[in-house]
């Protein structure tokens, strides 16, 4: 059996390593550079750096690696070993404190959107003190930032960190016009819910659109799908469930807090989610979920797919981002508070969101932007392109209250006064969950559930601390100058509430209703990547950004091109996947079918000239229709791929027209696919059927 204690964080170079195996003076300077950000002073790192060497060695480790995360969405490691030379021919293990601080990588193979060019090679990483090292595979992980030799950002954390510093900075101004003197740090900790799905891998390496895209191009639905939802948290398989248990060791020895997992409505599908911790650390561990998951579903003769839709007609795959703020005192930020003090606060921290997510509805939409994401917005299995926020019945009682300057009646529950001059009483939190709302309160979080499955969450998360950030800051410019604190503070939140209250809505986020009801309200509805990348580039965002500190303007130009870029190159691999697949497995397949068919006929009627052979001439007339339906269907995605401009500088012209024809053209051609795979005897179909992939494990 399993000694979870033992293992847990047995593979992390964590603060009860540190603390054990660092003299006192530098565990010391060193917990002070992770709390307030300072340098690290060099003979600090050379210290640390031996420690975490004997321990890594102690451990098996043989290498060490800076562990980054690039734009591409997935991390990058280059590993040296710990082995040097000596003058009688043998090796030292050793690693200095300078290897431990800095890093070089070749920077122009990474994407950049211009920030490099391709001669211009050089990148720097460097270590982040707030992550723990790590070892995973023999090789110590020292998770770092990386950037350019001129020193801009090309990666996802460095941003990231900057956005949690913002949003801390902020909130503590808030905090000490409410008289929280002892708060020193306010901290994003977020909670990330990771779907899946697992097959057989003996199928999936007989599909290339699954090993080139992800997901299928081609599939006829089963007979049997989610209909019956008796997959959704039902009794997992013996298979699933050792896949499980190993899965949660390698997480727990990485700790990872790795808690619940389930099946999810669609068959073959899964759900890990693991317990709340900072942001930084949230992203790191959700990067490793990731890749662990393939590992570990390697071993296990399976293969897990990431991809946010990777069969059509049921559930995609997304994850749910959990949100909140804490204190380096332990207070959660979104809880209600036991005080009058404590609710006008947590109802000043709820106004500042609110007003975020309306004013910024752009950003949190691109955020969650990709080709493959826009497969399943919207798609009556995910939360609508159309941002919203559900905060539940009771809340949005007190919010008419407020705003209306009425009284909130009490009922039979526990109330809580506010305390403020024209504020109403009202009952603690009781609301339902809202699966179809994009961004869901729910008690003491904010759930924000439109990130697509493969998502590194430090994007979305990047937006929201710096979103929250710029209202936070406003407010306390506001109440920083008042006179009258108290009535500022009441007047400040009845006017955002009151200004800012078209985006909530509690309602069925899939219906058709909604749709215009929002277009009434002047929503956005950006339904696909293409439609809300460019928001980025404006200059009320470009500026958003400057002012915390999160993006330059080189660096929001040159993220704006990585995903336009991106986008056009995904949707470029499908459809000449598609393509080959067309003319290289179906055609075929298709014309020996009508052979067999014709050749049926004919013997027939050779043996017997009265008979009608009507069911094979039925048959046969149907699928050569369809074939040549197929065909020339084929034909146009082939040509709409063609014409997509080329050495076109313009990445937003090049995008829109893989958005406007190719796209459709996969669509059209992936229909009467379908059609002929219903059709065509399953003994010559050339692929695994989605009856395979989804129910043979």
């Amino acid at each position: 059996m399993t000694n979870i204690p033992e293992i847990f964080a047995s593979m992390v170079f964590n603060d009860d390593v540190m603390r054990k195996s660092l003299p006192q003076d530098v565990y010391e300077s060193l917990h002070r550079t992770i709390e307030s950000g300072s340098d690290l002073d060099i003979t600090v790192a050379t210290a640390v750096a031996s420690a975490m060497k004997e321990w890594a060695i102690s451990k098996g480790a043989t290498h060490f690696t800076h562990w980054f995360q690039p734009m591409t969405g997935i991390t990058a490691e280059k590993h040296d070993s710990f082995i040097s030379p000596t003058e009688n021919g043998h090796v030292l293990m050793e690693f200095s404190g300078k290897e431990l601080i800095k890093g070089e990588s070749d920077a122009s193979s990474f994407p950049s959107g211009g920030l490099r060019a391709t001669f211009e090679a050089r990148g720097y990483t460097a270590w982040d003190p707030t992550s723990y090292a790590f070892i995973k595979d023999n090789t110590l992980c020292i998770p770092t930032v990386f950037c350019s030799y001129g020193g801009a950002s090309l990666d996802k954390k460095t941003p990231l960190l900057r956005s949690s510093q913002a949003v801390s900075r902020e909130a503590l101004r808030v905090l000490k016009l409410f008289g929280n003197e002892d708060v020193k740090k306010v901290t994003p900790t977020v909670g990330a819910e990771q779907e899946y799905f697992l097959i057989d891998k003996q199928y999936y390496i007989r599909r290339r659109d699954l090993m080139y895209c992800g997901r299928t191009l081609f599939g006829a639905p089963p007979p049997k799908g989610q209909q019956l939802d008796d997959h959704y948290y039902g009794a997992i398989k013996p298979r699933i469930t050792a896949f499980m248990k190993e899965l949660d060791e390698e997480l727990w020895k990485l700790g990872v807090l790795a808690k619940t997992e389930h099946n999810e409505v669609a068959p073959a599908q899964h759900e890990l989610a693991p317990i709340f911790t900072n942001l930084n650390t949230a992203a790191d561990h959700n990067q490793l979920m990731m890749e662990i998951m393939k590992k570990v579903a390697d071993r296990h003769g399976l293969v897990c797919l990431l991809h946010e839709k990777p069969f059509a007609g049921v559930n995609g795959s997304g994850k749910h981002n959990n949100w909140s703020l804490s204190t380096d005192t332990g207070a959660n930020l979104l809880d209600p508070g036991k005080s009058p003090r404590e609710n006008a606060q947590f109802l000043l921290f709820l106004a500042a969101i609110i007003k975020a997510v309306d004013e910024h509805q752009d950003l949190l939409r691109l955020s969650v932007a990709s080709a493959g994401n826009d497969h399943r917005l919207g798609a009556n299995e995910a939360p609508p392109s159309i941002i919203s926020c559900f905060i539940g019945e009771d809340l949005e009682k007190v919010v008419a209250a407020i705003v209306n300057r009425t009284s909130l009646k009490n009922g039979d529950r526990e109330h809580m006064e506010i305390g403020v001059h024209g504020l109403p009483t009202f009952p603690k939190d009781a609301t339902d969950r809202n699966r179809t709302s994009p961004f869901a309160f729910t008690g003491n979080k904010f759930e924000f559930r439109s990130l697509g499955a493969p998502a590194s969450i430090a994007g979305p998360n990047i937006i929201l601390n710096t979103i929250v950030a710029d209202e936070l800051s406003a407010f306390a410019d506001t109440l920083e100058k008042a006179k009258d604190f108290e009535a500022t503070l009441n007047d400040l939140i009845r006017t955002t509430f009151k200004e800012h209250r078209r985006i909530i809505f509690n309602g069925d986020g899939y219906s058709e209703r909604w749709v215009a009801e929002a277009k009434a309200r002047g929503l956005l509805n950006l339904r696909t990547t293409v439609d809300a990348i460019p928001y980025y580039r404006t200059e009320e965002n470009i500026a958003l950004f400057e002012r915390h500190g999160v993006f330059t303007r080189e660096e929001i130009l040159s993220r704006t091109e990585i995903l336009l870029e991106t986008y056009s190159k995904v949707i470029a691999i499908e459809a000449r996947t598609m393509a080959e697949m067309g003319r290289q497995e179906i055609l075929p397949t298709v014309i020996r079918f009508t052979e067999r068919l014709a050749n049926a006929v004919n013997a027939k009627k050779k043996a017997n000239p009265a008979l009608s052979c009507k069911a094979e001439n039925i048959v046969l007339e149907d699928v050569s229709e369809r074939l040549d339906e197929f065909y020339d269907r084929l034909a146009t995605l082939e040509r709409a791929t063609a014409d997509v401009p080329k050495d076109c500088y313009d990445s937003l012209r090049v995008a829109s027209a893989y958005k406007d024809t190719v796209v459709p053209a996969m669509a059209s051609l992936r229909k009467v696919a379908d059609e002929l795979e219903a059709r065509v005897d399953s003994s010559l179909w050339p692929y695994p059927t989605y009856g395979e992939l989804l129910f043979n494990i």
